[in-house]
């Protein structure tokens, strides 16, 4: 009988655009809005901002480019590639493709892009690891990249504080530094209005510029992206202590058998409270926004390249991402001995 095809991340790479937002710069623009305040709301200090002439697809095209140098990896050797991004170049030809022709791989490579955001990473995993262990490809690379501050208007200090973009690249394949073992994935789009940029596809295209003030202070604009905080709350707190249950159930563990957390990065107020809910040592929750801030479906492979490089992953390590959508998925990923 042969043994079942396992499936691994090998490789984890990710850039940052050069541009800086500190909260410095942001109490100069809003003058109620000190930097002591917004770090202490969101555990950001800063976060990195694309120039006018680069695109999602200019980051991922950089991220990539570095996890071929850092890890000595051929673009010959990539069989398939994902791109997930909320941020494409164009309506059509898929992004991918155009990431295959400027990244040199083969052309025997399959490539498509997927629509998700802070669960995207791991979706984008169980997807790898489909392909992977069904034998449609032994090399899998797999990049997250947004612009999510091109959806933001100049005048909206909430989502201005959170968001930086951001592109990462992660090579899976048949073989690597930690396997991918069960998942568990759900979708509720009853939420889908709670976090959303209304105009400029098919549904509503594109119009003059409209704009008002909640009762709340809250800028909100359909061309731009509107984010309901206090639902995205309330999902969060339900879906992801479920999400954490459920995803220990299908790989038979126990919360403490998992030595690393590594959560979407959201905000720290969010990630502190579900730490306390779900009553996860502080110790094995890994943050890491603080200067890059959150970069949705690039916030998981950050985190998760920064421990490895400070020597946190060892054992089952439990990824969990939750968002727009809305949408959540995790699973764990055991690190060799």
């Amino acid at each position: 009988m042969m043994n079942k095809k396992k499936s691994f991340i090998k490789a984890i790479s990710y850039y940052l655009p050069d541009s800086i937002l500190t909260n410095n710069d942001l109490s100069a623009k809003f003058s109620d809005w000190g930097d002591e305040k917004i770090f202490k709301k969101t555990g950001i200090k800063q976060r990195h901002i694309v120039g006018d002439d680069m695109f999602a697809s200019d980051m991922a095209v950089k991220a990539a480019e570095k996890l071929f140098l850092e890890y000595s990896i051929d673009p010959e050797s990539i069989d398939f590639l994902i791109y997930c991004t909320q941020s494409p170049d164009y309506f059509l030809p898929t992004t991918a493709c155009i990431l295959q022709e400027r990244l040199q791989l083969p052309t025997n490579c399959g490539a498509f892009d997927f629509n998700l955001g802070c669960s995207g990473y791991v979706y984008g995993l169980a997807i790898c690891k489909g392909l992977i262990e069904s034998s449609i490809a032994k090399n899998v690379l797999l990049i997250t990249a947004e612009t999510y501050s091109r959806y933001i208007h100049p005048e909206d200090r909430g989502n201005l504080t959170i968001f930086g973009d951001a592109a990462a690249a992660t090579l899976v394949s048949d073989e690597g530094i930690a396997e991918l073992m069960n998942f568990e994935l759900g979708t509720d789009g009853s939420g889908a209005e709670n976090l959303i940029v209304k105009n400029g596809a098919a549904r509503q295209k594109m119009t003059q510029e409209t704009f008002w003030i909640d009762e709340k202070g809250n800028f909100n604009s359909p061309s731009h992206l509107f984010m309901n905080g206090p639902e995205i709350f309330a999902f969060t707190s339900k879906v992801v202590p479920l999400l954490i249950e459920n995803v220990l159930r299908k790989n038979n563990l126990v919360k403490d058998e998992i030595n690393l957390f590594v959560f979407h990065q959201a905000n720290k107020f969010m990630l502190e409270f579900l730490r306390n809910k779900i009553d996860i040592e502080e110790e094995k929750f890994f943050n890491f926004m603080e200067n890059c801030a959150n970069t949705v479906s690039s916030t998981i492979p950050i985190a998760l390249k920064e421990a490895i490089k400070q020597n946190s992953c060892t054992g089952n390590v439990l990824l969990a991402g939750f968002g727009v959508g809305y949408s959540w998925g995790a699973t764990v990923i055991k690190f060799n001995s």
